[in-house]
């Protein structure tokens, strides 16, 4: 049986409190809101970091599907220790991401359901939509235009929010057909008409609220103001002597070769260093 079988973690290390100091880590490395990231992983998993979507390949805490976390480890796992997933990491002629070896592509598909990783990219992403959201609309991102950039992607919120400034009370199924064909009560209301940008847009910052005070157990008041008090001080994620046993076991008992080209054991060591360097 191995060191991580043996060894008894409290609830809060392993359950929602191991997520949400997931979730604060990963805010304080990027700057960004805590109440947003938590918001949005209650809404996507029900803070579940296993979770997987019976109608696509979304996996884990963020609902990432494969080729939106390839991207994403591309481009900033290098920043977390996790090189030796990036580089694994092409692009094809045709845009798609992807990774030549299987078993090397599983691996970094799994780290997904690993919570620190998966909060750290999730906010590094949301980041990057919110640095293009602001260059295009001359104002700060809040939090639900960060929602927006999740729900129609970076591009699609951006014309949403253009359309919006411009004229919020616009049909939107008018200007996102595509998109609301595929979710048809987001853009129609139950009689069928069709909702406003603005209803859209309020409707959305409401599920934020909604995900922000469940998430905290509370049932009224303002669950932003809340997320920022009930922000952990500190990282307690997992013990330092359990990280340290573990690392240096797995350690051991990784080859040179295995250094070159990762096994699953390497993939687990990399979670830890992880988590060890407050990555």
């Amino acid at each position: 049986m191995s060191v991580f079988a043996d060894m008894q973690i409290s609830a809060n290390q392993t359950g929602r409190g191991r997520v949400t100091d997931a979730i604060a880590l990963a805010s304080r490395r990027t700057g960004m809101d805590f109440g947003y990231l938590l918001g949005q992983a209650k809404i996507e998993s029900s803070l579940n970091p296993t979770a997987k979507a019976s109608t696509s390949s979304a996996t884990g805490l963020y609902q990432f599907i494969d080729q939106s976390w390839l991207a994403v480890v591309d481009q900033h796992g290098s920043e977390y220790g996790l090189g030796w997933a990036s580089d694994a990491i092409q692009q094809g002629s045709n845009g798609r991401y992807y990774v030549s070896d299987p078993e090397l592509r599983q691996q970094i598909l799994d780290l997904r359901n690993h919570p620190e990783t998966a909060s750290v990219m999730a906010a590094e992403h949301a980041a990057d939509n919110k640095a293009y959201l602001e260059s295009r609309t001359g104002r700060e991102a809040e939090p639900v235009d960060l929602y927006l950039a999740h729900f129609l992607g970076v591009g699609g919120a951006s014309k949403f929010l253009q359309a919006y400034n411009s004229n919020p009370q616009a049909s939107a199924a008018s200007l996102f057909p595509s998109a609301a064909r595929a979710n048809y009560s987001v853009f129609y209301d139950k009689t069928g008409a069709a909702r406003s940008l603005a209803d859209i847009r309020e409707n959305f910052a409401a599920k934020l609220e909604r995900g922000v005070q469940s998430a905290l157990g509370q049932t009224g008041g303002s669950g932003w103001a809340a997320a920022t008090d009930a922000m952990p001080a500190t990282r307690t994620v997992q013990p330092a002597d359990y990280v340290r046993v573990e690392t240096e076991r797995l350690q051991q008992s990784i080859s040179a070769d295995d250094l070159v080209r990762p096994q699953p054991a390497t993939a687990r060591l990399a979670y830890l260093m992880l988590a060890t360097f407050g990555r």
